[in-house]
Formats: C-alpha cells, structure tokens, sequence
C-alpha cells in the first residue's frame, strides 16, 4: 500500500484548501445558516475541482473532502461526487455518463442520495418511484437524486413536482431535506440493461465509497476542531502560564490527534484500494466506525479544550462540535457499524 498522493492530488488539494480558507470565513458560514454557500460552490466548480474527482479517484476525494472538513464549508461537495460523479461513471450506462458528467463537473448538476435504512421506496417496472426518505442530507440543494428502492435498485430521479422536498433541521446545517415521491420518473442507473447482479454491486460499492469518503470528511472536521483548541490553549493563560503547558490538556490533544491520525489512515487504505480496484467493503467500515466512534470523542475535546468559549454556540468550535455529532448519526452509531463489520467478515471467511 502506497498513500502517497500524486503531483496531481497534491495540487488539487492545495487548491481546495486555499478556496476553502478564502471563502468558508466564519462570517460566510454564520450569514449561510442553514443552507449553503452559492458563491463558494461555483468557485469549486469554477476551478475543477468537482470534475476532476474522476481523475483524483476516492483517494483524491477523500483529500479533498479533508480540507472541506476543516473549515466546515457548507457546500453539496462529497454528497454531489459520492452519489453523482462516482456513481455515474462507474455504473452508469455509457448514455447516462455522457448526458450527466458534464453537468455533474460544473455545478449545474447536483445529486444527494437517499439510501432508506429501512426500505421504504417503491419502484414500479416503469421506472416511477413512491414513498419516503425522513432524512437526506443536502437536499434542498439537489437537482438530482439517487435512491435506493426496497430492492437494493438505484434510481436517479430529478427533483420535480413529484419529488416533494420539506426542510429538515439536523444537528449540522447540511441544508436538508425529507424526500416525498408520489409516482416520480426515474431511470435505473446503469440504463434498462443492467441485471440484477451489477445492480447489487452497485448499491455496495456506492454504500462503501460514501463511508469512505464521509470519513475523510469527518478526518477534516477533526483536525480542525483540534487545531482550533491547540490554538487556544497556547493562548489562554491561567495563573500566568499557557493552558497548553498542563499536562492533562496535552493527554487529552494527543489522544484526539491519534484518532484523528486512525479516522485519516483508515479512510485513506479504504479509498486506495478503491482505486486500486481491490475488495475494500470492510475497510470502508472500519474507516466509518473510526470516524464515527473516534469523531465523536476528538469534537467532544476541541469543545472541551476552550473551556467557557466551547460553550458559546456562536464559537467557531461548535460547528465542528455539530458537524462531528451529524457525521457520527449519518454513518452510523459505532456499535451498529461493528455489528454490520463482523457480520460481514464471517460472511466473507464462511465462503472462502
């Protein structure tokens, strides 16, 4: 295994995080509120960094996802290439890559998914979808969804009158949505003539890309909230020395550097092996429940470490407090996704 990142993932990470740290400023994001940040989405777009995912591969994604996390942008970026870039060209039909990519790469089309726990969309043979996603986040960004029927079948559908939208608060402001379809149109990914068994490839692979890449993106928004501590613990003084000079508030940022160092690794070797076209369904739920079990603990510190300040829901700390809380609800609790982690590795042992 080779993490090294190439010249090209290397610039295109530079490059998200100089539009990032230019225009997802504190003042932006309190201004967004809820919802996302137009100008900041076109400047990615504009730049190419969207399109260029196909190129970067998951491992590419993953880095650029980190440098998102860190300022907490409030953008439909891992949703739109996770569901739609990722998706599309790699179990799309040949029609469906040349009519969508193009739109996908520059911004004018942007696709969340909706992937029901529990079931709950119907599908019919020609190809209209009923039913109720509660949750899906960056929704009311969406032009495009794509859902996972009761059957495990992808369907992208666009965002019509019959694809009814209500806004829904979670703990983090992704600008989401509860998803209603009464009869909606949608296409099959993969066009009319995949079978049945590239459409359950499908569903897995895109399952563990999202994993995948919603841990690097919970890796950013670790190692922000921890950079904001350090910074405020060298800073602060009690009794005329640096609270970073105690002892128990070192512990504490180096056990949350070392998860973040597990989140990073863990997501990385999933994504690698991705790209490298190697089985990665565990790995991808190793990195989930690190983000998730690991997420949840660092946010906790970063809070912690600013001592009254972390109490203070207009401190830049707390979005990475609720951003750290909502990916640790989106990818899973840790005890549901190591249930799901050993269920499959018998799996996979009791059929070799």
């Amino acid at each position: 295994m080779d993490f090294t990142p190439t010249e090209e993932q290397v610039a295109a990470r530079d490059l998200a995080a100089r539009i990032f740290g230019d225009l997802a400023t504190p003042e932006r994001l309190t201004a967004a509120g809820t919802g996302s940040d137009p100008e900041l989405w076109k400047a990615l777009c504009a730049a190419g960094l969207v399109g260029a995912v196909g190129e970067l591969g998951l491992l590419g994604l993953v880095l650029l996802l980190e440098e998102q996390g860190r300022t907490t942008a409030q953008v439909p970026f891992a949703s739109t290439c996770v569901y739609g870039l990722l998706a599309v060209a790699a179990h799309g039909s040949p029609e469906q890559r040349e009519r969508l990519l193009p739109g996908i790469g520059d911004g004018s089309v942007v696709v969340c998914g909706a992937f029901p726990a529990q079931g709950g969309v119907r599908a019919t043979a020609q190809g209209e979808l009923t039913g109720t996603v509660p949750v899906v986040p960056w929704l009311r960004d969406a032009t495009h969804v794509l859902v996972a029927n009761e059957q495990g079948e992808l369907w992208l559908t666009p965002v019509t009158d019959a694809t009814r939208v209500e806004p829904v608060e979670l703990t983090a402001p992704w600008s989401a949505g509860r998803l209603t379809l009464d009869g909606a149109a949608a296409e099959r990914l993969g066009g009319t003539e995949a079978h049945a068994d590239i459409r359950v490839t499908a569903h897995a692979d895109i399952l563990a890309t999202a994993r995948t890449a919603f841990a690097g993106l919970q890796a950013g928004v670790c190692a922000g909230s921890l950079a904001r501590a350090v910074a405020h613990v060298n800073a602060r003084e009690q009794f005329g020395r640096p609270l970073a000079t105690r002892q128990a508030v070192q512990l504490r940022a180096a056990d949350a550097y070392m998860d973040i160092e597990a989140i990073r690794v863990t997501a990385y070797e999933a994504a690698w092996r991705r790209d490298a076209e190697l089985p990665y369904a565990t790995h991808a739920l190793t990195a989930a429940w690190w983000a998730s079990e690991a997420g949840r603990r660092v946010v906790d510190t970063g809070q912690h470490l600013h001592g009254g300040a972390g109490a203070d829901l207009e401190h830049p700390v707390h979005r990475h407090f609720l951003w750290g809380r909502q990916m640790d609800a989106y990818l899973g609790c840790g005890a549901e996704v190591l249930q799901e982690l050993g269920e499959l590795i018998v799996n996979e042992e009791a059929q070799s």
